[in-house]
C-alpha cells in the first residue's frame, strides 16, 4: 500500500506526477490585465463580489472543459475566474500515461491560441467575423488552427499570445488542503473586493523600524502604538514534557496567551510551532490583535492566508518581515526561527 510519501512525491524537472492526485492549477496574465473578467462589488460589499466574464475569459472557461475530452481522468473540483488569473483544481481519479504536467501544457497551447487570436481581434479593431470567434480556440489540445491558415504562420508568430507563462501546478498532500483551497478558490472575488475597499491595510508599508530593525509590513501599523505587548513562544522543555505525560506548563502557558489577549495585551510571535500555531488559531478566533513576524517578505501580489485575511482587513493584525521577498524560498531555517523568537522580544520591550 502506497503511502503519502510515496504518492506526493515532488518530481525533479522534466519529469511528470502520473499517479492518482489532486492539483491546484493556476492560470495567469503575466501582465496582470484585466482580460477575463471585471470584478463587480454591488452596494460595495465584498460578500456580494462576482466576476463579470469578458468573451476571452469565456473561451478560457470553453477551453477548460474540454480537456475532459482529452484526459477523461481529470474531473474539475472547482474553478473560480478573476479578472487576469484563473484558479481551477484537478482531481485525477486514475493514472495518467504521460502525467498532469503534459495536460496542463496541452491547456497551456490552447489558451495560447486563444490569446492569439484576441489579440488579432484587437489589432483588427474587432473585425473578426463569425467565422473566426474565440469559441473556434477553445478546445483543448486540439491541432485545428484556423487564424493561422487565414493570415500566414510569421504574422500568427508575432500576435501576442497573452499566456506566456506555463500554468503553475501545486499538489495536495496534507489533511484538510482540499477543502481549505476549494475555499479559498471560491472566497477569491470577496478577497479581491475587500482589497480595492480597504486598500490600507493590504498595501506594503516599507521603513518600519523597530529597536534598530527595518522591517516591511502589511496591516494595521497602529498596533506598533498599544499599550501592552505580550510575546508567544512556547518552549521546547513544555512539548518534551508534554509528550511524556505532563502538559501543566503547556496548558498554562497557553491559557495564560489566550488570557493576557483577553485583557488587551497585543500578542507578538513568529507563530512558527505547531501549538504556537493553534493559540494563533484561538486568538484569531477570538478576534484579538496580534502582530505577526514571518520568514519571507512580501511579493508583488501578496495576499494572507485565508485565516489570516479577514483579521487583517479588519485591522486586528500586523504581518512584519525583516526580509526582502525571495520566491524561491520554501522552509525556514533554525537560524531564522532563533531570530524571529528575539524580534519578538524586541517588539515586547517597546
Amino acid at each position: 500500500m502506497p503511502t503519502n510519501r510515496d504518492i506526493w512525491h515532488w518530481q525533479e524537472p522534466r519529469t511528470a506526477w502520473k499517479g492518482v492526485g489532486i492539483y491546484h492549477v493556476t492560470l495567469t496574465i503575466p501582465s496582470r490585465e484585466p482580460l477575463l473578467g471585471e470584478l463587480v462589488i454591488p452596494n460595495n460589499d465584498p460578500k456580494q463580489a462576482r466576476v463579470e466574464r469578458t468573451e476571452l475569459g469565456d473561451a478560457v472557461l470553453d477551453c477548460q472543459r474540454t480537456i475532459l475530452d482529452f484526459h477523461p481522468e481529470i474531473q474539475i473540483l472547482q474553478y473560480c475566474l478573476m479578472p487576469d488569473h484563473l484558479h481551477s483544481i484537478w482531481y485525477v481519479r486514475s493514472h495518467m500515461e504521460h502525467g498532469i504536467r503534459y495536460a496542463v501544457q496541452g491547456f497551456w497551447r490552447a489558451v495560447k491560441k486563444i490569446g492569439r487570436a484576441y489579440s488579432y481581434i484587437r489589432l483588427s479593431g474587432g473585425t473578426m467575423d463569425e467565422n473566426y470567434n474565440l469559441s473556434l480556440f477553445a478546445p483543448a489540445e486540439s491541432r485545428d488552427n484556423p487564424l493561422r491558415g487565414r493570415i500566414g504562420e510569421e504574422e500568427y508568430r508575432h500576435l501576442d499570445p497573452i499566456f506566456t507563462e506555463m500554468p503553475f501546478i501545486r499538489p495536495m498532500s496534507h489533511k484538510g488542503q482540499l477543502q481549505n483551497m476549494i475555499r479559498y478558490v471560491q472566497m477569491n472575488p470577496q478577497r479581491l473586493a475587500t482589497k480595492k475597499l480597504m486598500p490600507g491595510f493590504f498595501r506594503v508599508q516599507e521603513g518600519i523600524e523597530i529597536a534598530g530593525r527595518m522591517y516591511r509590513g502589511i496591516g494595521n501599523a497602529a498596533l506598533l502604538q498599544a499599550a501592552k505587548y505580550v510575546p508567544v513562544h512556547v518552549r521546547r522543555t513544555m512539548i518534551d514534557e508534554a509528550m511524556h505525560g505532563d502538559n501543566t506548563r503547556l496548558r498554562d502557558y497557553m491559557n495564560g496567551c489566550v488570557l493576557a489577549a483577553r485583557q488587551g495585551a497585543v500578542m507578538v510571535s513568529p507563530f512558527i510551532s505547531d501549538k504556537e500555531k493553534e493559540g494563533m488559531v484561538v486568538l484569531l478566533a477570538e478576534e484579538h490583535p496580534i502582530i505577526y513576524i514571518v520568514d519571507n517578505g512580501f511579493g508583488d501580489y501578496y495576499k494572507p492566508s485565508d485565516g489570516l485575511f479577514d483579521s487583517v482587513a479588519a485591522g486586528r493584525v500586523l504581518i512584519l518581515s525583516p526580509w526582502e521577498y525571495d520566491p524561491s524560498k520554501r522552509h525556514v531555517t533554525r537560524e531564522e526561527c532563533v531570530a524571529m523568537n528575539q524580534m519578538a522580544e524586541e517588539i515586547c520591550s517597546l
